[in-house]
């Protein structure tokens, strides 16, 4: 027998929610809804207070799902392709999951705005969204104004060497660089962004390095004894950076705020280089 409403019907919201990955979690504590999350992936560190009060329930490819369970989710977000088999478990389960899968600055505006009309947040997220738009432009104007733009080499894994991913190349251009593998990133997967000849970062002579090695720290001795590296102007000149995972491989805010800041900031010191060394040639 089909149910017959006599009000507009009012969807529930969800009231348990678990969160598989960062950018989620911190997404929700920015739309002030952070009493719903009850389980956080053990990778969050933004913001600190969910790892600090949270239970965590799995890495990044891998859950538990008997304890997910008895947690008594609603909605279980996760994301991307690599958690397919995460999801698959939970659904099979009786779990609700919604998997976001963007790659890029679109679409992690587009994720906020989603996941802010999944817990009736709509008008926060459109706030949020608003105000990292605005962050975005400032730093384009930024970038239009400089008088120098860097070739820039993002490393996101090295071994074997993995260029950035869609909004990380987007960023840096944003900011005012040139990702000199910007033709990687309409790869969604690593694989397919592997550089399989190391000497092709020398080959284009990039003058900024930014490495952010999912998770591990950067170890710029490592990448300096690497074969004829020493010729690239960026480790001629020291221009070797490191942007810690959780702040510009998030596909989230930190991304677009942090992430555009320590890009910014880097590009800026750069430029404040070339200029010191413009003047001092003139003399």
């Amino acid at each position: 027998m089909i149910t017959r409403f006599h009000a507009p019907f009012q969807p529930s919201l969800p009231k348990r929610i678990v969160c598989l990955t960062e950018e989620t979690t911190e997404t929700l504590y920015l739309l002030g809804v952070d009493d719903l999350i009850v389980g956080i992936s053990g990778f969050t560190v933004r913001p600190k207070e969910a790892r600090k009060t949270k239970p965590k329930v799995s890495t990044y490819l891998d859950a538990n799902i008997d304890q997910i369970l008895a947690l008594k989710p609603d909605v279980v977000f996760a994301w991307s392709d690599l958690q397919a088999d995460i999801c698959a478990a939970l659904m099979r389960a009786g779990v609700e999951v919604i998997g976001f899968n963007h790659r890029s600055v679109e679409g992690i505006l587009s994720m906020i705005l989603r996941l802010g009309a999944l817990v009736g947040k709509s008008d926060a997220a459109e706030t949020l969204v608003g105000n990292l738009q605005q962050r975005l432009n400032n730093a384009q104007e930024l970038a239009l104004a400089r008088s120098h733009k860097p070739r820039i080499y993002f490393e996101e894994w090295y071994e074997p060497l993995i260029s950035g991913i869609c909004w990380v190349s987007e960023l840096i251009e944003l900011c005012g660089g040139v990702d000199i593998f910007a033709e990687n990133r309409v790869y969604p997967d690593a694989k397919r962004r592997i550089i399989a000849d190391p000497a092709e970062v020398i080959r284009r002579k990039p003058d900024i390095i930014i490495a952010s090695w999912c998770g591990k720290m950067f170890k710029p001795e490592r990448l300096r004894a690497r074969e004829g590296w020493n010729t690239i102007p960026a480790v001629q000149h020291n221009q070797l950076f490191e942007i810690p995972s959780p702040i510009i491989l998030q596909p989230g805010p930190a991304a677009l705020t942090e992430g555009v800041e320590r890009l910014c900031g880097i590009i800026d010191q750069w430029e404040h280089a070339q200029d010191l060394n413009a003047r001092d040639s003139t003399f």
